[in-house]
């Protein structure tokens, strides 16, 4: 759940390609505790890889410190956010620790429909939603190497209170037992380390058979010249 990226047309450095008119987007659902590290990896995520745009979600609550309206989340009033639920913008959308949180369909199943890859930071409640509307959705949850890590990168980040952390450590023991829903699991006790899973998912995901248009095999590959001009069944 946070700032979005503008993609290039031209194809990076590296040689990897951009998003694919040849296939469907596909969504990537990333959840973790709060503290795991989550928000820098996906930032992170965004920045390296081409042609993957991170979903802005919508939220009742304050802006933290260094957040900004429109990049890291869309800050909206209790009334606007029931209006939103009201004409069914949302793919999903949760209580979670005093506040509204929502994912909006339009620019989620546009980029989707475009062929790019889209982030979504979102929380274990809303992600089984999502789930759900989106099948062919890749599921990730990262988690802190222990709860005595994650107890200590809270109280270091300083914005909650006593209170508020045992509150979120209490949540945490309660979003675990979903792990079994998630296709993938990274366990962040190194951020660079971490980072190169996440990185490593995304492209195997992008290259599985099932989501590519393999009308480029049956061209080079498996059709004569005569049947390339005449009609043909593509490949599955």
């Amino acid at each position: 759940m946070s700032s979005s990226t503008t993609t290039s047309s031209t194809e990076p450095a590296s040689g990897h390609p951009g998003p694919s008119t040849d296939r469907r987007g596909i969504l990537f659902i990333i959840s973790a505790p709060s503290g795991t590290g989550k928000t820098t990896l996906c930032k992170q995520l965004a920045t390296n890889l081409h042609g993957l745009w991170h979903s802005i979600s919508y939220t009742t609550r304050k802006p933290r410190p260094g957040e900004e309206h429109g990049r890291d989340y869309y800050f909206i009033g209790e009334q606007t956010f029931q209006e939103m639920i009201a004409r069914n913008e949302f793919v999903e959308w949760a209580y979670v620790y005093g506040h509204r949180y929502g994912t909006p369909w339009k620019s989620l199943s546009e980029k989707i429909d475009q062929g790019s890859d889209v982030l979504l930071e979102i929380d274990v409640q809303g992600a089984m939603q999502v789930k759900k509307r989106f099948e062919d959705s890749v599921s990730i949850f990262i988690l802190p190497p222990s709860m005595t890590v994650l107890r200590a990168r809270l109280a270091t980040r300083a914005s909650d209170t006593a209170e508020e952390i045992q509150r979120r450590l209490h949540k945490v023991k309660e979003e675990v037992w979903h792990y079994r829903e998630y296709a993938y699991i990274v366990r962040n006790e190194d951020l660079g380390r971490s980072l190169r899973d996440l990185e490593s998912i995304f492209w195997s995901e992008r290259l599985k058979t099932k989501r590519l248009n393999m009308t480029w095999l049956e061209h080079n590959f498996i059709l004569d010249d005569e049947q390339k001009t005449g009609d043909h069944k593509d490949l599955p």
